[in-house]
């Protein structure tokens, strides 16, 4: 019995045994089972579990070079975790988690998707619609040899080596679905693609105009996927081709002559007004009033926030340029990077459905500065922090309205793209309806 109460004394003091608030909050979407499904041999210093936990600590960090943040994450895993025996060497936890990230990196992405779907809440659907934005962003790679070899330069010139990333991000949550990463010449339709099948089935996918193009459209509709895409000058439709029974006024046809020999596709355009400019839609979902042109609009503004992600990863966490000198490692970086902003993201609005507010409103400066906060305070071991899920929940962004436009100087290196133009669109021809109707003829037949 006595031994019992000074246990009791124990786990009651400020450090005792329970839980770090931060332990506690990733055991509670990446729990100790997780992780059981990997075999070990006896003296492994770097399970997948603790080189998993470093990996997102360093993500978080604030340090500037990667051995600082090594070693600062260690000495707060130590602490979270006094009985795990860590390496001391920065090379050895490199290594092995380049060997481990290829099972660890589509495991972690599924269980952050099961636990993305637990959180969303009623903020799963937005007005009927599982939606979701795809774009691409490039991060850029310290200048080595290796780098330059390998990745390649796809940007401005006298630009360095860089990553291309491609983020499938969910507009209910704000918080990404799936993403890829190539080197810098990677097609982010390519990537698109291979994100496809592990959609929800009949999502709508929402995208700029680098994502057009018939065999894009036709995959995504193999895919039973919808999508609501803006398109330009380049791309070429046309009208009263026949093929569709119900022609409407906003019935195109996207049916280049590379691809006579496959049916054309039968998609809906939309031309709303955002200010000055002139927004066209292309879409595959023929009804308007399954998806009327007000509520297109609402969900192509809404894609904006993938923009804001990839702020938040390149400035708030400061993935603008990575550090690693090696292809490999730079690819691990991001990939660490990127799963550490999702589990971020996680152990916030799942707080902030709890609570009812609107997960769009998370603040990752917020999120990330309380975070920094938690590891400090396990380096002290002064307390456990029990006040980290609670303010996660309220780490929100401020009810602030622009009144007026933003005025800034002429920056030099500011990108002043100009907007896609009109489509060009054509009436089809009498030759083409014929062939339109050959087409047709056969699928009956078949």
């Amino acid at each position: 019995m006595a031994c019992r109460r000074r246990r009791t004394r124990r786990a009651r003091r400020p450090g005792g045994v329970g839980r770090h608030g931060l332990q506690e909050a990733i055991t509670q979407c990446l729990p100790g089972q997780f992780f059981s499904r990997w075999p070990l041999t006896a003296g492994t210093k770097w399970s997948p579990q603790r080189l998993c936990w470093l990996a997102l600590l360093m993500a978080w960090s604030a340090e500037q070079t990667l051995q600082a943040r090594f070693a600062l994450s260690r000495q707060v895993l130590r602490a979270l975790c006094p009985k795990w025996r860590l390496g001391k060497s920065y090379t050895g936890w490199q290594l092995a988690q380049l060997h481990w990230l290829p099972w660890l990196r589509p495991a972690l992405t599924r269980r952050l998707r099961q636990q993305l779907r637990q959180a969303a809440g009623r903020y799963w659907q937005r007005q009927g619609w599982c939606a979701f934005a795809v774009d691409g962003s490039r991060v850029e790679c310290p200048r080595t040899r290796a780098n330059e070899r390998e990745l390649g330069c796809a940007g401005r010139h006298k630009t360095g080596p860089q990553l291309f990333l491609t983020t499938l991000w969910h507009l209910g949550t704000g918080l990404p679905w799936d993403f890829r990463i190539g080197p810098g010449t990677a097609s982010e339709r390519r990537h698109l693609e291979d994100m496809l099948a592990d959609l929800p089935p009949q999502s709508l996918v929402i995208a700029d105009a680098g994502f057009t193009g018939y065999d894009c459209c036709a995959r995504l509709l193999a895919a039973g996927q919808n999508f609501l895409l803006r398109v330009g000058a380049n791309v070429h439709l046309l009208r009263e081709l026949g093929y569709y029974e119900r022609e409407g006024r906003d019935t195109v046809y996207l049916w280049p002559d590379q691809r006579r020999r496959q049916r054309p596709l039968v998609l809906r355009l939309l031309a709303l007004r955002r200010g000055r400019q002139q927004l066209h839609l292309l879409t595959n979902v023929l009804d308007p009033q399954v998806l009327p042109a007000r509520q297109a609009a609402v969900f192509y503004e809404m894609r904006w926030g993938v923009e804001v992600f990839y702020r938040s990863l390149k400035q708030t966490l400061d993935k603008r340029k990575l550090l690693s000198r090696t292809p490999q490692a730079a690819e691990s970086e991001l990939t660490w990077a990127m799963l550490g902003l999702w589990l971020l993201g996680l152990l916030s609005v799942s707080r902030i459905v709890a609570r009812g507010a609107d997960p769009l409103r998370w603040s990752v400066a917020r999120a990330r500065e309380r975070v920094r906060a938690s590891m400090q305070v396990a380096l002290r071991r002064q307390h456990r922090d029990g006040s980290l899920a609670r303010d996660l929940g309220q780490a929100l962004r401020d009810h602030y309205v622009r009144r007026h436009r933003k005025r800034a100087r002429d920056w030099p290196h500011k990108k002043r793209e100009q907007p896609p133009g009109q489509p060009d669109i054509q009436v089809a021809s009498p030759e083409q309806r014929r062939a339109a109707q050959r087409l047709k003829a056969k699928k009956t037949a078949a």
